[in-house]
């Protein structure tokens, strides 16, 4: 007899007389139901409401926010008492979000500058598309890199295009080295027609992936994208995924949550790495010098 067969065999025989009252219970329970969740009290998740039931839900939580707003103003102006900057700027955020709300259960329509967090109203949602996350929330950066050391072209909580950004990150990289760009990898995101026309006209060597009839020598200029697009996925895609994971961008732990602090902390993650990056190469210059 099969191994494999041996082993399943010896599991039914030890396992499936125990759990066929088990299996009779609830088969009995669900009955024509589709899931145990609407027969089993210990459920603790939440189902999805329907159209029907979330209307009339989300009109009395509305309403209970309003009450509690209005309470809250009616004991201010009655008790002449002063609060800190982070009181009212929080009462403040509750109020919008309540505005902005209000606006979308009435009217449906998209919401503008969505806040989605009262302790942090400088967070906006951001739609990256992804299969796990579809929509992510905090700073978002555009980042350039030379020769393996990374800068921040650019930061923010609001969504923003990066393909808009191709022509301040070459402007940056050249105030940085004092040199004129000639070689540039990007993702596919970058290759819009006008940043097609501006590394054309400067004469920058890219990745991006051309257009149209294909040129007589073209096997040389194919080489050279292949080069450039290596090294971007080896050196540039694989910085995010190490400052993520060793300098702690993955989750910003700073202790006074600002978005001061926020995004002093993603600098020194950055820097951090820079810095560890030029002590190996120096490191590794004194070992061959030697």
């Amino acid at each position: 007899m099969d191994k494999k067969v041996k082993q399943k065999l010896s599991y039914g025989k030890k396992h499936w007389p125990s759990n066929i009252d088990k299996y009779n219970r609830q088969e009995a329970l669900l009955k024509d139901r589709g899931s145990m969740s609407k027969t089993d009290p210990d459920a603790t998740f939440m189902r999805m409401k329907t159209q029907k039931k979330r209307i009339p839900l989300t009109r009395g939580l509305l309403g209970l926010l309003k009450k509690f707003i209005n309470f809250e103003q009616s004991l201010r102006e009655s008790h002449p008492i002063t609060f800190n900057v982070a009181y009212y700027r929080r009462v403040a955020t509750i109020k919008k979000i309540y505005t902005q709300q209000k606006a979308y259960f009435k009217t449906g329509a998209k919401i503008k500058d969505r806040m989605v967090s009262i302790s942090k109203d400088y967070v906006r949602p951001i739609v990256r598309g992804k299969e796990i996350k579809s929509v992510e929330f905090g700073a978002k950066v555009n980042k350039l890199q030379i020769d393996g050391i990374s800068f921040i072209e650019h930061i923010s909580f609001n969504a923003f295009n990066e393909g808009t950004r191709l022509q301040s990150t070459i402007y940056k990289a050249q105030s940085l080295t004092h040199r004129k760009t000639r070689v540039l990898g990007a993702d596919a995101f970058y290759a819009t027609n006008k940043n097609r026309k501006y590394v054309t006209h400067h004469n920058i060597k890219t990745d991006f992936k051309r257009k149209g009839k294909l040129p007589k020598n073209y096997k040389a200029e194919k080489k050279l994208k292949v080069l450039i697009t290596k090294e971007r996925a080896t050196r540039l895609e694989g910085s995010f995924g190490k400052e993520k994971e060793y300098y702690h961008l993955k989750k910003i732990k700073a202790k006074a949550k600002t978005k001061a602090t926020e995004i002093l902390w993603i600098f020194f993650g950055i820097h951090t790495a820079n810095a560890l990056e030029i002590g190996r190469r120096m490191y590794l210059a004194q070992q061959l010098a030697a």
